[in-house]
């Protein structure tokens, strides 16, 4: 759902004043909206732009887009400044937070690979010594067969 910050015509015949409100942008111009954020007046000499400033930047932050006209009253009351320097602050720590993160996720999981490949090559050493433990003893076995071999001949001569 696109959300919209717009402004919804009020007043009589020739006599305009508006709303600023939020609204879904597939609602018509002066159909349903979620918020009533202000009021603006072009007819007063000068012109009234009064909204809620914390509403505002709220909804921006959630990520509705203000139509044209709505971008330049926000920017003539200084209200988008504001957003824009907490956006570019929140990005900065979001990159800083990210970056953190990456690099202990990086640490982490190098010293797991580390880990495994210790793990991997302890158990290679013991398999080796394993087999190793295995050929000697076949060999010692070998090497007692002939001659269990051998006194069975000499016993039965």
């Amino acid at each position: 759902m696109s959300v919209k910050i717009r402004l919804m015509r009020m007043g009589k015949t020739k006599q305009p004043t508006y709303r600023v409100v939020v609204a879904d942008g597939r609602s018509p111009r002066d159909g349903r909206y979620i918020e009533i954020l202000g009021q603006y007046r072009p007819r007063e000499e000068p012109s009234y732009f009064g909204v809620d400033d914390e509403k505002i930047l709220g909804w921006l932050r959630q990520g509705a887009q203000p139509t044209d006209q709505v971008h330049k009253l926000l920017v003539g009351a200084g209200i988008w400044e504001r957003y824009e320097t907490d956006r570019k602050a929140q990005s900065r720590a979001a990159r800083t937070a990210a970056a953190k993160a990456k690099g202990a996720e990086a640490a982490r999981s190098e010293r797991e690979a580390t880990a495994r490949a210790n793990a991997a090559a302890d158990a290679k050493a013991a398999a080796d010594a394993a087999a190793a433990e295995a050929t000697a003893a076949a060999d010692a076995e070998a090497a007692s067969a002939p001659d269990d071999a051998e006194t069975s001949d000499e016993a039965s001569e």
